[in-house]
């Protein structure tokens, strides 16, 4: 039988098949036994019926998707997202998560700011970073493609997040999911890889087809796209890192459109072969 102890497969990449009971069952019967967990699934059931479940199935939490989007200039949304994000760290600490994945969010409406919101959302961290430190939950920041800086994340590059931890003198309570989605266009990925060891705390893998048809909705599944994984994924653990190996895929045209247990079956080849 072939070692899948270190595959992971998040949620998002059977999102529209599987609810959460399903795909804990499904990932389980499959014999992958991480996954990342939608929070939006997980209040489908609520956390107390997933954390059984979860336990039934031997099923690690490696992250809670996701935290954050604290970049609005209206207070109301700002706290609204500050308490939306102690929410998911409660939830977290719940489920013995390794980490919630932060997305810093985009421009406010109306704005063209990109320095207030990075500023904005450095406040909000600055405030929530506490909280989570009580709970004993890990923020991981995601840095995300550029191409969406403007609706999702002004955190766009691993500088930018190595700069953020040391900026808010932060310790385990802050780390870094490595995306290869969002970081393998980067030409100093290399060193900030380096600079961020030890504070790296989840590696997601998939593919950037190279004619995509969607900003963020078109993933590929991994070996059919040009991001040389394997090479990232070798950067990551000579950090230290000796986590799991998270496959993320968001694909509205293929990958959503197919049977989950042949989804799940495909990743498990690719996670096998050379790719990765």
């Amino acid at each position: 039988m072939s070692d899948f102890s270190r595959l992971a497969i998040n949620q998002f990449t059977t999102l529209h098949q599987w609810s959460l009971p399903q795909a804990i069952e499904g990932y389980a019967r499959h014999g992958v036994h991480a996954m990342g967990v939608v929070r939006d699934k997980l209040h489908e059931v609520g956390v107390s019926e997933a954390n059984r479940l979860l336990k039934a199935h031997d099923m690690k939490v490696t992250c809670l998707c996701v935290g954050g989007l604290l970049t609005d200039s209206d207070p109301d949304l700002f706290r609204a997202n500050l308490d939306s994000t102690r929410r998911a760290i409660d939830e977290a600490a719940e489920l013995d998560a390794d980490c919630v994945v932060f997305v810093a969010g985009g421009l406010p409406e109306g704005s063209r700011d990109l320095a207030v919101a990075r500023a904005r959302c450095l406040e909000g961290l600055a405030e929530v970073l506490p909280y989570a430190k009580r709970a004993g939950v890990t923020l991981g920041l995601e840095p995300l493609h550029p191409m969406i800086c403007a609706f999702r994340s002004c955190l766009s590059t691993l500088g930018q997040a190595n700069d953020w931890i040391e900026a808010l003198g932060a310790g385990p309570e802050l780390g870094i999911v490595v995306d290869v989605y969002h970081v393998w266009w980067d030409p100093d990925m290399e060193r900030e890889i380096e600079r961020a060891a030890g504070r790296i705390v989840s590696f997601h893998v998939c593919d950037w087809l190279m004619e995509t048809t969607d900003l963020r909705l078109d993933r590929g599944m991994m070996g059919d796209g040009v991001i040389d994984i394997r090479r990232i994924r070798r950067l990551v653990e000579a950090t230290g890192y000796d986590g799991f190996r998270e496959v993320e895929i968001f694909s509205e045209r293929n990958w959503w459109r197919r049977d989950p247990d042949e989804v799940v079956e495909i990743t498990k080849a690719r996670y096998l072969s050379d790719v990765i």
